[in-house]
């Protein structure tokens, strides 16, 4: 454990640093795009975090070659090198579009060649799922499941980037929860060894939130930018696919368990999803929306969930709090139901879906009662013009 909170530390000061001198740099040279015509935010704010994220991300996995304790990561090295140059592309590709405004279709095709990259040369697939019976892919299909898999949660990642310090928050939570989930799971297996990818990456990303959110909070100095929301969505797609990877048919493999623990052969595949749910979801109806309407699934609105927060009379801190509690409630519920699943008596699963009933009950109250700020705010005049919300990004 103290090698990964080494991590953490690491990634994040290391993130830190390079936030701050990446947001100095962009405003010395200016190097941020102007107002754009969907963008609600009033001043010109930087959007290469994700410069500053992606490098210490890097410099982490640098790290980790050098020591021992994670040599296990390096055998194959081809794995590790994988993960560095998919994420070093999406980063590139990333910072082009934060900078210019790359077409869509250009960033899915890195998309793409970044999961091909994850997939292909590092080995990162998909190869099972516990539904029932062991259900093994073919070569192909589990490379076209997982890159799918890779593109569909890095997008989500990214559509929630509207707040400032939404996306961090929500990552540095769903990263938290899942590092302990994979930790745990690890030793239950009894593998040799605590030290794997998934746990690896859910520390690297968990440092590089921490790192970063101090000048993304609001009001925020520095935007991640697609730059950091993919690669922080690459990452936590790449660390759920390692786990379900690393997991023998015996532990994956519901009669092993029982059906008492059924949960416990469902959670790589459940936990991974969970933590992403809120993303997921968002993701979901803005591509539902958009064909509906005729547009392309990645044309920008500003129907997103963070904006009916907004509309619902929540202020910006407001908004990001009640998404940080729904992903902190969701994702501890699922997990403890997975510790539940490990003992064997009446009502193991009941602290987890207590936990789960009333957290989701008080968020689901605070999220749609009217805010006190709306209801004792002035009524605007209908001709007086209204200001742009100063800290959101329309995606």
């Amino acid at each position: 454990m103290k090698q990964y909170v080494f991590t953490i530390i690491l990634t994040a000061t290391i993130t830190f640093v390079m936030s701050w001198a990446v947001w100095q740099l962009s405003l010395r040279f200016k190097l941020y795009p102007g107002i754009r015509e969907r963008d609600v935010h009033t001043t010109p704010t930087p959007r290469l975090g994700g410069v500053a994220m992606f490098l210490g991300i890097a410099a982490a996995i640098g790290v980790s070659a050098a020591n021992p304790f994670f040599s296990i990561m390096w055998v194959p090295p081809q794995t590790m090198w994988a993960v560095l140059g998919a994420a070093l592309l999406i980063a590139v590709i990333g910072v082009i579009d934060d900078l210019w405004d790359l077409d869509w279709m250009i960033k899915l095709g890195a998309q793409f060649l970044a999961a091909g990259i994850i997939t292909v040369v590092g080995g990162l697939q998909i190869l099972a799922l516990p539904l029932g019976d062991m259900i093994i892919f073919s070569s192909w299909l589990s490379i076209a499941v997982t890159m799918f898999a890779i593109v569909v949660v890095m997008n989500a990642v990214n559509f929630i980037d509207g707040l400032d310090g939404l996306v961090a928050g929500v990552c540095l939570i769903a990263n938290g929860v899942f590092f302990a989930y994979s930790y745990i799971l690890t030793r239950d297996t009894g593998a040799s060894s605590y030290f794997n990818l998934a746990s690896f990456l859910a520390a690297v990303a968990i440092g590089a939130c921490l790192g970063f959110l101090p000048l993304n909070w609001s009001p925020a100095k520095l935007f991640m930018g697609d730059s950091g929301a993919l690669v922080m969505g690459l990452l936590m797609a790449t660390a759920a696919i390692s786990l379900t990877g690393q997991m023998s048919s015996a532990a994956m493999d519901p009669q092993e368990f029982g059906r008492s623990q059924l949960l416990g052969a469902f959670i790589p595949i459940l936990l991974p999803l969970v933590v992403v749910m809120l993303p997921l979801l968002d993701f979901g109806l803005a591509v539902f929306r958009r064909m509906r309407a005729g547009r392309s699934p990645f044309a920008p609105d500003r129907k997103h969930l963070h904006h009916r927060m907004l509309d619902l009379g929540h202020r910006d801190r407001d908004a990001v709090i009640i998404f940080y509690a729904w992903t902190a409630i969701i994702s501890l519920a699922v997990l403890l139901m997975y510790l539940g699943s490990r003992e064997d008596w009446p009502g193991q699963y009941l602290p987890g879906v207590i936990f789960g009933v009333i957290g989701a009950a008080a968020c689901l109250t605070v999220t749609l009662l009217p805010s006190r700020h709306r209801a004792v705010a002035t009524p605007t005049a209908p001709d007086e013009p209204t200001e742009p919300h100063p800290s959101l990004e329309t995606r």
